[in-house]
């Protein structure tokens, strides 16, 4: 059971680029999805995550209007397309997933530590 991050990259500020995560060994069903980000030396912060039990969203304030979460069922792939990049968002980018009752009733949505399984992360680096 694992998660698998890909699609990160090198950048030009202004610039996209679209991570997928994909499971392995099980499926995203009833499950919250979330994307978090880390820099060295910093806590890890949540970024966007997708509830299909509630079917909502949530985002970051530092990332809103700017980065789109979003589940392809047929895939079984979430996606986090990432618009207008500042040197700013460089990070290792991970996704995990998470109980959605826990997760709904405590309103957690974008804490860390409310996330069970994690992928290995995919590095994004934005340049000026």
């Amino acid at each position: 059971v694992q998660l698998v991050e890909s699609g990160g990259g090198l950048v030009q500020s202004g610039g996209s680029l679209r991570l997928s995560c994909a499971p392995s060994g099980f499926t995203f069903d009833d499950y919250v999805i979330g994307w978090f980000r880390q820099v060295p030396g910093k806590e890890r912060e949540g970024v966007a995550c997708l509830s299909q039990r509630q079917d909502e969203t949530h985002y970051g304030d530092s990332v809103k209007g700017r980065f789109t979460i979003s589940l392809e069922v047929t895939r079984n792939t979430v996606y986090l397309q990432m618009n207008n990049l500042s040197p700013e968002d460089t990070a290792i980018y991970y996704c995990a997933t998470g109980d959605p009752w826990t997760i709904g009733i405590m309103n957690t949505y974008l804490d860390p530590s409310a996330y069970d399984t994690w992928g290995q992360g995919t590095q994004v680096t934005v340049s000026s």
